[in-house]
């Protein structure tokens, strides 16, 4: 088989399986922070149920819904997929890897947030303005430090390309990193606060006032509503990605032959469960903020993502 057509069965492969272990993701960490809360846990499949469910039912929207409204959530499903090829989850040299850098990874990210406050803005409704306006906030505020831990791990290997830069990482020895140690710390901070996770905002809430990113989406439903919520499921599992990428890389294969890329899915896997487990404790262990604070929280991360970077400048070179 030519390598072209090889490496973009490989990365056709790596996109479904991230938009189809997405759900099972969150379901996982809802699971587990329903046992360390000492709840009867729902089962693990039930999100694709209710998908199932939503993409049976018509929408129903509102009468001043703009053509804005309606293309959203397809927007924000495709930037995601993007985001899921891009991210080196299972293999490095395969073709959209290369294509793009952390820096269009993070505009993607800013695209599908633009999109979603302008959407929910649109209609006019009075909490759907609110969580917009919280969104943009945190967005604000959460970009930057995410470019400057990407920065960081990219000054080690002298390039933005997140395909290189694994590739770097992975290879080098097991030496503990004082400045990856200060961005994982950024990077945890940034991923609780850009997918809506305690301490930050709260996704079990059905409380309007103190909801962000679910308050934008109190106007969807059916199938629109169902490409929403599973473009939420793919940022958690992006974001879960990049940091496996960044700060554990060992599993991820070079993606020159069909072998490691299988020993890679049950690897991949394996880090996503731990990782949703640690989340689910991050979440149990810590208290839901005001909104007020959440700027503090940010300003916190993108210290400790400028600190590791100073600390790379100064102490690695």
């Amino acid at each position: 088989m030519l390598p072209t057509v090889s490496g973009a069965i490989a990365q056709i492969t790596e996109l479904v399986l991230g938009v189809l272990l997405a759900p099972l993701l969150t379901s996982w960490v809802n699971m587990c922070r329903a046992w360390m809360q000492n709840r009867s846990a729902p089962p693990l499949l039930t999100p694709y149920r209710v998908l199932a469910k939503l993409f049976q039912k018509e929408p129903v929207l509102a009468h001043n819904a703009s053509p804005l409204f309606r293309i959203t959530p397809y927007i924000l499903f495709g930037c995601m997929c993007l985001a899921t090829a891009i991210v080196p989850s299972l293999g490095t040299n395969l073709p959209f890897n290369a294509a793009a850098d952390a820096i269009a990874l993070v505009g993607l990210f800013a695209l599908a947030r633009v999109f979603m406050s302008l959407a929910a803005m649109d209609v006019g409704t009075a909490f759907g303005s609110l969580g917009a306006r919280r969104e943009m906030m945190v967005g604000f505020l959460a970009e930057p430090a995410l470019l400057i831990v990407l920065f960081t791990a990219s000054l080690i290997s002298h390039t933005t390309s997140l395909s290189t830069t694994v590739e770097k990482l992975a290879g080098m020895e097991l030496v503990i990193y004082p400045s990856l140690a200060f961005a994982g710390v950024a990077f945890t901070m940034v991923s609780l606060a850009e997918n809506a996770r305690i301490p930050v905002d709260n996704p079990a809430t059905h409380l309007e006032l103190t909801m962000i990113h679910d308050a934008m989406m109190l106007e969807y439903s059916g199938r629109l509503l169902a490409l929403a919520e599973w473009a939420a499921s793919l940022k958690l599992f992006v974001y879960s990605c990049i940091g496996i990428a960044l700060f554990v890389p060992f599993g991820i294969s070079d993606g020159g032959n069909w072998t490691g890329l299988l020993l890679a899915v049950p690897v991949l896997v394996a880090k996503l469960a731990v990782g949703g487990f640690l989340l689910a404790l991050i979440e149990t262990m810590s208290a839901k903020m005001r909104v007020f604070r959440a700027p503090e929280f940010l300003g916190a991360a993108f210290l400790l993502a400028v600190l590791a970077m100073l600390i790379h400048l100064l102490l690695e070179n």
